[in-house]
């Protein structure tokens, strides 16, 4: 491919819009432009890259025997409303009404979809398992798309479904779709981990994500240090101190706090530690009207976990400040869970404290020396916080670190979720009705592309891994345009290497040669080429892979073998 036929229209400057380095590099590269707020057109360069994440993904899914099929991306109200999640899903569900008033939606996902189909098409046990899948675009109408194709609210992602007689069955084609995802990230030479994790808005039992790790990941990953163990940090349990907490040494004191209402104030304020200071939070509750939550100042609340408490309502719910005095006699800030007529949870690292610090609920005081069994109750307690770095690892004899990563794909374990909501059944091997298992399996093929970026670069641009290069090798002819020697030999070499499979790129613009580097950089093409008049005189060429910071001369009949060594 020559650049005369091939546009390169890259950027000097950032545009102001893009946040994060995927975002600015793609744009700068000309990879994508925007159209409007979280919509992008990919150029026929960023399209090279897409279509090579397809291709490992199509080959890895058909390689389980996945069996590829095309869903309509508008989907009729009716489905969505028999799974129960037309209203569930929120304003994220892009509604719509055709010329008939009919109600519609602009497919997030397809499970209800797949459902149908599979109630009209699966007679009989004899026909599962089946899996199905896509490669299609989605709409999720985001409060505030940001960070390019990374958050956009059109993307394309694969999206499988299988159906299944029994648990088993299921569990088979988990397994085997969780070792096709380890393929995939592995054959796009991506850092990544999988973790468990929390099954979401899909619904189901058990699930696992895929992270690229990168620095500027959204999500917070838990790890053994040295072991197997990862999970999403919402997932990562935490568990009480080993042997108990310590013995109370201090006597009860109250003190006036003016003006400290938070962690950071009353830390200061008391010159005490974070991890002395207990919070206490106000949540709906499910079978009263509030429950208090009570955490360690340096903690995070894991609303997810506490969801998951029996006391605690679905969905989780904080009460408003203002009804915060009704509740406790004090306004957010000076709450604490000495003499509350409420119910109170304590996490287990809250329960572990002694001698600790919390409000009196009374504004502008807090009250020092405070220990559970004297001063207050022993309270229940239960695993509601994210697990921080240190922590104790679930199998006792780690230590947990956190990394930062980006959700690329999530494999979920539905269960009966839809298929008994929309009576998706087969006829068993005794010839009675059935309800289908299903299990889900997504990847955000668009989003790949970003997340490598984020996980790929440099000051000078995108370092893409060989597998996703939109070209392998770029060749740019020192003037070429006055030098016909130069030019014939360039396009020799093109004409050579495109024969031995790889992607090729002329640069024939005949641009200054900084220029034309630079660009090369920018766009991330993994190896650089430079046929020059004194290259020829002396029979090699200058090359350059772009994870190096050093020239290499090669000579010319070394070339081949020496791009097979580096490149395959």
């Amino acid at each position: 491919m020559r650049s005369s036929q091939f546009p390169l229209n890259t950027l000097k400057e950032t545009p102001t819009e893009a946040e994060i380095i995927s975002h600015q590099l793609m744009l700068r590269a000309g990879m994508i432009r925007r159209l409007a707020s979280g919509l992008y057109t990919w150029s026929p360069l960023g399209l090279r890259v897409l279509r090579k994440v397809e291709a490992v993904v199509r080959e890895e899914m058909e390689g389980i025997g996945a069996l590829e099929l095309l869903m309509p991306a508008i989907q009729p109200a009716e489905l969505w409303q028999e799974s129960g999640r037309w209203q569930k899903y929120g304003p994220e569900l892009l509604r719509v009404k055709d010329r008939h008033d009919r109600e519609f939606c602009v497919g997030p996902t397809h499970e209800e979809v797949i459902s149908d189909y599979a109630r009209r098409e699966l007679k009989s046990y004899r026909q599962l398992p089946i899996c199905y899948y896509q490669v299609q675009t989605k709409f999720r109408d985001e409060i505030r798309p940001r960070f390019g194709v990374m958050r956009a609210r059109e993307f394309i992602m694969k999206d499988a479904y299988s159906f299944h007689a029994d648990v088993e069955s299921l569990r088979v084609t988990y397994q085997a779709m969780y070792d096709a995802y380890t393929r995939i990230f592995t054959r796009l030479g991506l850092k990544f981990r999988a973790v468990e994790a929390d099954t979401g808005s899909i619904g189901g039992k058990g699930s696992h994500e895929f992270h690229v790790l990168a620095d500027s990941g959204e999500d917070a990953i838990a790890y053994a240090v040295n072991g197997d163990y990862a999970a999403n940090v919402e997932m990562a349990p935490t568990f009480p101190l080993k042997g108990g907490r310590a013995p109370a040494t201090a006597s009860l004191t109250r003190v006036a706090t003016p003006n400290a209402k938070t962690i950071d104030e009353v830390a200061a304020f008391l010159n005490a530690p974070a991890t002395k200071i207990l919070k206490t939070l106000l949540v709906r509750g499910k079978e009263t009207p509030v429950v208090a939550i009570i955490l360690r100042g340096d903690h995070e609340l894991n609303d997810i976990k506490a969801t998951k408490h029996p006391l605690i309502a679905d969905p989780f719910e904080f009460i408003p400040p203002a009804e915060a005095f009704t509740h406790t006699g004090a306004n957010v800030g000076s709450l604490g869970p000495i003499g509350l007529n409420i119910p109170v949870i304590a996490d287990f690292a809250a329960a572990d404290c002694a001698d600790f610090i919390c409000g009196a609920n009374e504004d502008g005081w807090h009250i020092t020396g405070v220990n559970w069994g004297r001063d207050l109750p022993e309270p229940e307690t239960a695993d509601l916080r994210n697990a921080v770095e240190g922590d104790p690892a679930p199998d006792g004899q780690d230590k947990l670190a956190i990394a930062r990563g980006i959700e690329v794909g999530h494999v979920f374990q539905l269960g009966t979720t839809y298929s008994e909501k929309m009576h998706c059944e087969f006829l068993d091997e005794h010839g009675k009705p059935a309800t289908a298992i299903m299990g889900c399996y997504g990847i955000g093929v668009s989003r790949i592309v970003a997340a490598a970026i984020e996980q790929n670069h440099d000051d000078n641009g995108i370092v893409w891994p060989v597998p996703l290069a939109p070209f392998e090798v770029a060749i740019v002819p020192i003037n070429g345009h006055r030098a016909p020697a130069v030019q014939a030999e360039a396009e020799r070499l093109e004409a050579e290497l495109t024969a031995q499979g790889f992607n090729v790129l002329l640069d024939d613009r005949g641009l200054r040669p900084g220029v034309a580097f630079a660009d090369m950089e920018l766009i991330g093409i993994p190896l650089r080429i430079v046929v020059s008049e004194r290259g020829l005189a002396a029979g090699e060429y200058e090359t350059r892979l772009r994870w190096e910071s050093e020239n290499k001369s090669i000579i010319a009949d070394q070339l081949l073998a020496w791009i097979g060594q580096n490149l395959k």
